[in-house]
């Protein structure tokens, strides 16, 4: 029963960071995108820190997360993020001693195929570009965030690990976003929407939720479900933007969303227990 909850919990996170790229999109076009996820990580702290204090005045708040839990969460946090994540969980998992279930190795290569037809462009051939090479960083970066998440959650507050682990991630992009790009105060203020969006839903609900549900879910299949994002943002798109979904996109989340059942599944599991 837990297991369920923390992957609908999960399921919520994919739905809110799918409908952020949209604000994101919208946002940059008057934020560099350095500056962009600074505000927003302080901005999801900001939306916490209420909820803090009323939490420790009601004496429900629980223990807050150690300096390390922090600095791990916010640091690895402060990366671009990329779906491709959903490959390098469980790898980090075998790593660090952590098995998969079957259905997570049957799951991961119709993910990667599934985000293949919605992100590509139809008729190009395959090459790696500066760009690229920043996605699959910031995919390996986000895999370690979900890994660190997994070892911290159970051992701390979820609000309390998630209002701090932002804190220190704009802390850490804010002096970069000085030094790289312009911040002017007029597209701070024509991003308004955008940047409230982001950063109180994606980061202060979303990111809670994520710790919440991790607490009792597995990494691998913990990504599994939140790379949905690229479905939910798909669809996003179509409805808000206008976008047009071609067969392929529909094609890729159908088949994301059959790898994230197909993770569920109890396959091979009776055969461990006999």
């Amino acid at each position: 029963m837990k297991k369920t909850s923390g992957t609908l919990l999960l399921l919520l996170t994919a739905l809110i960071w799918g409908t952020a790229f949209v604000a994101q999109r919208t946002g940059m076009d008057h934020l560099g995108p350095i500056a962009f996820q600074s505000i927003r990580a302080l901005l999801g702290f900001l939306s916490l820190l209420p909820l803090m204090l009323l939490r420790k005045r009601a004496g429900k708040s629980g223990p807050m997360p150690t300096v390390r839990a922090s600095l791990s969460c916010g640091a690895v946090l402060a990366g671009f993020i990329s779906s491709l994540y959903v490959v390098l969980v469980p790898l980090i998992g075998l790593l660090l001693g952590r098995k998969p279930e079957k259905g997570v190795w049957i799951g991961v290569p119709l993910s990667v195929l599934g985000m293949y037809l919605i992100a590509s462009v139809s008729g190009e051939g395959f090459s790696l570009g500066r760009g690229d090479w920043l996605m699959l960083a910031s995919a390996l970066l986000f895999a370690c965030h979900i890994v660190v998440v997994g070892h911290f959650a159970p051992q701390a507050d979820g609000v309390a690990l998630s209002c701090a682990q932002f804190f220190v991630a704009g802390l850490m992009t804010l002096p970069i976003a000085f030094l790289t790009e312009h911040i002017p105060l007029a597209g701070i203020w024509e991003a308004k929407w955008a940047l409230l969006y982001a950063g109180v839903l994606s980061c202060g609900v979303a990111y809670t939720l994520q710790i919440v549900g991790q607490k009792d879910t597995p990494p691998a299949i913990a990504s599994l479900t939140m790379s949905l994002e690229s479905v939910f943002s798909a669809i996003a798109g179509a409805i808000i933007l206008h976008e047009t979904l071609q067969p392929r996109e529909m094609l890729g989340c159908a088949l994301m969303l059959a790898a994230v059942m197909i993770a569920q599944l109890p396959i091979g599991r009776q055969k461990k227990a006999a």
